[in-house]
């Protein structure tokens, strides 16, 4: 079975286009190796938040987009906050996954019986 289990209802957050503090290229490959292994995990998560600098993970160009596409693929909600988009610019550019709004992101991280950030 490849659909993540709605009762776990985990939820990944990624809140910036690296992953700690130091040197942002290896932020860069860390987040890239964060996100290819939550991919690669039994219990899938239930959703997937992408706001502030995150958000860049879901649009034109990012290296993470094909491992995203496969979680999409196997069920995971991806979810970019707009108004993030909006002030990058890249409102058009999104690849993966569906907008959402702020309200949309409390529910979830409310609801949440577990939340993951790397």
């Amino acid at each position: 079975d490849c659909t993540p289990e709605k009762e776990s209802n985990k939820v990944v957050v990624i809140r910036s286009s690296v992953m700690g503090e130091g040197d942002p290229e290896l932020g860069k490959v860390l987040l890239k190796g964060f996100i290819y292994a939550i991919s690669q995990q039994k219990d899938l998560p239930k959703t997937m938040l992408f706001y502030n600098g995150g958000a860049t993970l879901t649009t034109e160009g990012s290296d993470s987009l094909e491992d995203l596409k496969s979680l999409e693929a196997q069920g995971v909600e991806i979810k970019t906050c707009g108004t993030c988009l909006n002030y990058y610019s890249l409102t058009d550019k999104l690849q993966v996954g569906e907008v959402t709004n702020m309200y949309d992101i409390v529910e979830i991280l409310a609801k949440a019986a577990k939340v993951v950030k790397p």
